[in-house]
């Protein structure tokens, strides 16, 4: 049943169709230039223009001289930032099984 038009859909469609066609035979500047303006907006928002620019940067890499003096680099020789998180072990007694845990 999903992919079937309703009798009342059907009819619409149709009727829009046929106004569409009328439009156009009778003054096509009428449906175009909303048609244009409509396609220029959609363009803009699916490609909008700042984003291309963000896209083709690239911040320069440094060379292979460089990452092994820094220590940036992947490898054994590089170091690593240590992480400021650490595992806190909880004190709870869960004797009580049937409580719930988010109460």
């Amino acid at each position: 049943m999903r992919g079937k038009i309703i009798p009342p859909a059907a009819i619409l469609l149709t009727l829009a169709a046929i106004g569409v066609v009328a439009a156009l035979l009778r003054n096509p500047i009428d449906l175009i230039i909303p048609a244009v303006v409509f396609g220029i907006v959609f363009l803009l928002y699916k490609f909008p223009p700042g984003r291309v620019r963000q896209r083709n940067f690239r911040a320069p890499k440094p060379s292979a001289r460089d990452r092994r003096k820094t220590g940036t680099g992947s490898g054994p020789g590089s170091r690593r930032k240590p992480l400021p998180f650490r595992v806190i072990e909880g004190g709870r007694d869960d004797d009580d099984e049937n409580r719930p845990k988010y109460h």
